[in-house]
């Protein structure tokens, strides 16, 4: 059985939604009833903030006037699908209903004159919940078996508003109570991400990735054989394909290269997102909505699926994470002191910075952050300690593969491909799938062109990359 979850951009049109009620139907007819899951239509979680922030501002006409945008959307899209004139007459009054909710608690903050963490779930919920209800009575419309399920019912969570998290064991439970029955009985089951209940019934959100995070919870309770997140990218690539256009996409990636992939920047699932998945051990593959006959990538360490896939250590993808500074800091202070570093770091964990890449002697250190107002303060506390030079408009490159450290060689084509590049810092050794330098942003395009030359140019990456589709 396998979940199934859709992106904004594969539900976001009229066309779009039809293209994923085939699959859908598809996989039904090869396998079993999927469960699905939804995002929002594209572009309509940022309307619905918009809509919340007018509101909380004071502003109702234009609020209401954005409100409008969202019933005009959802009926249209509704009007294409859904020909019977009775179950369209139904399927109007429903998007009329919850737009009318909308429109209310527009009017109640406005009210208020506040916009409270719960009223903001509430408002982001309305993306989810009208997705959803289209679809499903699209799916009906077509002769399929199909029942729209509340997520609010099932993904029971607490009372963080923005980044709630479930109560796996109510949860778990109201999977085999609420939707399990009915995918053994051959339903498609159609329901939302990104949206839950607390205990008291109030709606929450599970912030970002939350529909990614809904489809891995709903895999591992059920539990899945498999989970889908389709989108409109033909899997993980090779690296941006804005920067290099010949990018592939990747046929295979183990869990541990995905979350590398994702900490260093790359347009992928975040590793927390799937992590239920991750501990089940179910593979999550990342399809392309627009071409679903493309393979797309598969993220698993299950060893029958990665068997046959293995390329000998040589590198998977490239990741570029733009906007960063280089700090250098030296000071003699640090030559055989036990705990400078605890002090050193201890200023970056005040001033709420994160530090992306580090190198270090025995009397310096450099690392990467991001370039932001909060480095000003950063550097003049380290100023006290020693000396602080910054180096802003750089970008971290990594070089991501299984087992990079221990493959002879590797290293060498690396640095040997970016001779011509001036590299302002080198971090390797902590990770062994992992190799990350520092280069000036405007350097970056010829890095990653002749990274991806030397590394995805060759025979020997045959049946590990496919081309995308289209191209």
């Amino acid at each position: 059985m396998a979940v199934m979850k859709f992106g904004g951009t594969s539900v976001g049109t009229a066309s779009a939604m039809r293209r994923a009620m085939a699959i859908v139907a598809d996989v039904k007819k090869k396998k079993s009833a999927p469960l699905v899951v939804l995002s929002a239509c594209s572009g309509m979680t940022n309307l619905l903030i918009e809509i919340a922030g007018a509101a909380g501002e004071g502003r109702l006409g234009d609020a209401l006037a954005m409100a409008e945008e969202v019933r005009l959307h959802h009926l249209s899209i509704a009007g294409e699908l859904v020909k019977d004139p009775v179950r369209s007459a139904a399927l109007q009054e429903k998007i009329e209903g919850y737009v009318n909710e909308l429109e209310m608690l527009v009017k109640g903050v406005d009210i208020v004159g506040e916009l409270t963490a719960r009223s903001f779930d509430t408002f982001c919920s309305f993306g989810e919940l009208l997705s959803t209800t289209v679809f499903s009575e699209a799916m009906l419309d077509a002769g399929h078996a199909c029942s729209w399920v509340d997520a609010r019912s099932v993904m029971i969570t607490d009372d963080n508003f923005g980044t709630a998290r479930p109560l796996e064991g109510r949860c778990e439970e109201n999977v085999h109570s609420v939707i399990k029955p009915l995918l053994d009985a051959g339903t498609i089951v159609v329901t939302q991400g990104f949206i839950g209940a607390s205990a008291d019934g109030k709606t929450t959100t599970m912030g970002r990735g939350g529909s990614d995070f809904t489809a891995a919870l709903l895999g591992a309770w059920l539990p899945s054989d498999q989970i889908q997140i389709w989108t409109d990218v033909d899997g993980v690539m090779t690296c941006d394909p804005r920067i290099v256009p010949q990018a592939r996409s990747i046929r295979v990636l183990t869990f541990s290269e995905a979350a590398e992939l994702a900490y260093l920047g790359a347009k992928v699932l975040h590793p927390d997102t799937i992590a239920p998945a991750v501990k089940q051990n179910i593979p999550v593959y990342v399809l392309n909505s627009l071409h679903p006959d493309a393979k797309g990538t598969v993220i698993t360490n299950d060893p029958d699926i990665l068997d046959g896939m293995s390329y000998g250590g040589l590198v998977k993808s490239i990741a570029v994470k733009k906007g960063q500074c280089i700090v250098n800091f030296r000071s003699n202070r640090m030559l055989g002191r036990h705990g400078f570093l605890i002090e050193f770091f201890n200023v970056f964990a005040r001033a709420g910075v994160s530090v992306e890449m580090i190198s270090t002697s025995e009397v310096s250190v450099s690392l990467t952050v991001s370039d932001t107002a909060a480095v000003d303060g950063l550097v003049r506390e380290l100023a006290g300690m020693g000396e602080v030079e910054l180096e802003h408009n750089v970008a971290t490159v990594s070089v991501v593969g299984d087992n990079l450290r221990m493959s002879r060689g590797v290293a060498g084509r690396i640095f040997s491909a970016l001779k011509d590049v001036n590299i302002r810092m080198i971090s390797q050794g902590a990770s062994e799938i992992n190799v990350g330098f520092v280069v000036e942003e405007r350097e970056v395009p010829k890095a990653v062109e002749n990274l991806h030359h030397e590394f995805f140019s060759h025979d020997d990456t045959r049946g590990i990359f496919e081309t995308p589709a289209g191209k």
